[in-house]
């Protein structure tokens, strides 16, 4: 039996006080990868800030990773954060520390205590994009990707049930882009649940997976078109 992570039903998303989507309806299971398309002002941004509690859901339903979006209090949004890993395409490194230290913040943020177990989870995340080598870069010293990488890390730290990627590869170049996308597969099918906003549409032919359109106000499936290559 399939298991929701995230269901919103008959819900309205604003932006301040434009509507931007209007009853939206989406289910997405625990072990789904999807894809979020449309353009620029299509609503894109305004539906995954209001996933992770940063706009709040007026009208309709809508819970998240066991937490109701509706009557989300203030004091309830970190914890929520803390079970979603979010990437964003501006990477949002602290440029004033390095790689290690930028992690180190993260952890302590939400709670972690001893240093043993800090070091050892930051080495694990940094495994698993392959960025262990560069625990002791500054953000500067590192190329787009590479920084991508690391905000990547930074989400997985508090193994969260659900990630939530905010045009992760629109900053980069398309060769950048394609390595990114393979750290998230590889996330992907160790079992997280990914929803991934992106217009990067050469991308989504590449890594074929469920595809949600916002146009017009609506969010509708796209039935996806597999790629001979």
């Amino acid at each position: 039996m399939a298991e929701p992570i995230l269901t919103l039903k008959n819900t309205k998303i604003f932006q301040r006080e434009n509507l931007v989507l209007s009853d939206v309806n989406l289910e997405i299971n625990k072990g789904e990868f999807v894809y979020l398309i449309g353009k620029t002002g299509s609503g894109k941004s305004s539906l995954m800030k209001t996933l992770y509690g940063d706009l709040p859901l007026h009208k309709g339903e809508g819970s998240i990773v066991g937490f109701d979006l509706k009557k989300l209090k203030d004091k309830e949004i970190p914890f929520l954060r803390r079970k979603l890993g979010i990437v964003f395409q501006d990477f949002k490194l602290l440029n004033d520390r390095n790689v290690f230290e930028n992690l180190k913040f993260v952890l302590k943020a939400t709670g972690w205590k001893n240093n043993d177990e800090i070091k050892q989870k930051i080495k694990e995340v940094l495994t698993k994009v392959g960025m262990e080598t560069k625990d002791f870069k500054m953000p500067f010293q590192l190329s787009g990707g590479e920084q991508q990488r690391i905000a990547i890390a930074r989400a997985l730290l508090n193994d969260p049930d659900l990630i939530l990627a905010d045009e992760p590869t629109g900053n980069l170049d398309p060769a950048t882009s394609v390595d990114v996308m393979n750290v998230l597969k590889e996330i992907y099918e160790s079992g997280k649940t990914i929803v991934m906003a992106t217009h990067d549409y050469a991308l989504i032919l590449k890594f074929p997976y469920r595809t949600i359109k916002c146009e017009g106000g609506e969010l509708f499936e796209v039935v996806q078109q597999k790629s001979n290559s």
